[in-house]
């Protein structure tokens, strides 16, 4: 099992029911995976860098797991295919 951390941007639009569902929804397919999610950072609404499909905010969200090395392709997958992820970045923690 390795160490990963998985940042998310949320759509600016959504309300707090719908962040703490698609926080669950994609928690889930890290543990329906076999993996462990060990830590979720909620940083809330910020500015962005630059426009990204005409929205100038986001919900930002740190999430750290614990999962075998296949995983992370199946979460890039998910957030791919979402509607309300903007942006993603999955990397490995180092040691």
């Amino acid at each position: 099992m390795r160490n990963y951390e998985a940042m998310y941007v949320l759509r600016p639009d959504m309300d707090e029911e719908q962040i703490n569902a698609a926080v669950e929804k994609f928690s889930g397919i890290i543990a329906a995976n076999g993996g462990e999610v060990t830590k979720v950072d909620h940083w809330g609404k910020r500015r962005l860098a630059f426009e990204v499909q005409k929205l100038r905010e986001g919900y930002y969200v740190l999430c750290y797991f614990t999962a075998d090395a296949d995983l992370p392709k199946e979460l890039e997958r998910n957030f791919k295919i979402s509607d309300e992820v903007i942006r993603f970045l999955v990397v490995r923690e180092g040691e």
